[in-house]
């Protein structure tokens, strides 16, 4: 696959201003855990028959708790 340069200028004359702009708009963006960390969450959402992303929220919830607390 050829690889394209950057043009030296772009024509944005036909631009619209906020176009895909979503105000209140929430993304969720992926989170990438090490080979260590996915295998431990894992092997926790086996045991408990749920998915990963329960795991892995209730471990960071189950922090920010121990968190609060020791503040």
């Amino acid at each position: 696959m050829a690889s394209e340069e950057m043009r030296k200028e772009y024509d944005f004359s036909k631009g619209v201003r906020g176009k895909c702009y979503r105000p209140g708009l929430k993304l969720s963006l992926p989170v990438y855990l090490d080979q260590e960390a996915m295998a431990f969450v894992q092997r926790i959402a086996r045991k408990k028959k749920t998915d990963i992303s329960t795991v892995v929220n209730k471990l960071i919830l189950t922090d920010k708790h121990l968190v609060e607390v020791m503040e």
